[in-house]
């Protein structure tokens, strides 16, 4: 069983712990066991908090040895002024050079920092610490819009409960769409957001605010079968194209034609896996148009054929 080890250290985010617990204990197998055999792992008791309080102390099950054991490893945040202790850096090294998926949550990326496994990556954390990051390891590409990043086996997210978004991001990779999205019912939860921290920095009033595009971005969900051009968004909106795409990125934290592929491609996810369709049909369903740029943008996005993706995650 893929184990996962989750590292807990004085100080750390009651919140950010309790995210992978959470989401990796509910993800199933088709047979219906367990997919992940998760650990939360300390070197002692530590405290935890809660915003401002340290309203408990935590006695983990496992030792951080137990941690080299692990396929996975994810540090939660917790204080971005502390440097972790050097046995937890050198296990944090050791586990990446071993070949282990390494994840950080929210500030938990600072640590991951701190051991340099971010050096010559990109990553994000919290907005408010994104500048901090950048600061203090200039080697690292910080991204302080998008909810989280994938670097393969280095991944970051970004502010708490964009937590929730890399870990069902890892069990839809491990596992696929179906399997993610039945831990996302179960925590009721979107199986996946779109756009990043930008939405949340801003915040836009959707009932004061005339530009607000919440309209246009459902139009553009019920419309992913049709070959939509930027021209067409921003009719939809009455904004020209300039002030559309200023007010995507501000309001999502990307552009209209990334957030449609992003979602034209996870309905590609839903077809292959839920439906027999043949591949033509799903490309004229999605607004690919053709079976060749179907297989482009997701052989390049989801790395893998829709055939092969299809032989894995068929429910």
């Amino acid at each position: 069983m893929h184990v996962i080890a989750v590292l807990a250290s004085d100080g750390v985010s009651a919140f950010d712990l309790s995210i992978p617990c959470q989401v990796f204990a509910l993800a199933r197998l088709p047979d219906g066991t367990p997919a992940y055999d998760v650990r939360v792992c300390a070197e002692r008791p530590v405290t935890a908090t809660a915003g401002e309080l340290e309203p408990f102390r935590i006695s983990a099950r496992y030792g951080l040895d137990d941690a080299r054991a692990a396929d996975t490893v994810i540090v939660p945040g917790g204080p971005v002024d502390r440097v972790p202790p050097p046995g937890t850096l050198r296990l944090l090294r050791d586990l990446a050079a071993g070949g282990a998926r390494t994840a950080s949550i929210c500030t938990g990326a600072f640590a991951l920092a701190h051991a340099g496994l971010l050096d010559g990556r990109r990553a994000t954390t919290h907005w408010r610490f994104a500048g901090l990051l950048a600061d203090g390891f200039p080697d690292v590409e910080v991204d302080p819009a998008v909810l989280f990043v994938d670097e393969g086996e280095i991944l970051t997210s970004a502010g708490i409960a964009a937590g929730l978004d890399l870990c069902l991001h890892m069990v839809r990779r491990d596992h696929g769409a179906a399997a993610a999205a039945d831990v996302a019912r179960m925590i009721v939860m979107a199986p996946q957001r779109t756009g990043g921290q930008a939405q949340f920095m801003t915040h836009p009033d959707p009932g004061a605010d005339p530009e607000d595009l919440g309209a246009t971005l459902q139009w553009m969900r019920e419309n992913l079968h049709r070959p939509l051009s930027v021209a067409d968004m921003a009719a939809h909106a009455r904004l020209s194209t300039r002030s559309l795409s200023r007010h995507f990125r501000a309001q999502t934290g990307t552009t209209p034609l990334r957030w449609l592929l992003g979602h034209r491609l996870q309905r590609v996810r839903e077809l292959l896996e839920t439906t027999d369709l043949p591949m033509g049909r799903i490309a004229e369903a999605t607004g690919f148009g053709s079976v060749e740029t179907l297989r482009h943008h997701f052989s390049r996005d989801v790395g893998t054929t829709p055939k092969s993706y299809r032989a894995s995650f068929r429910v």
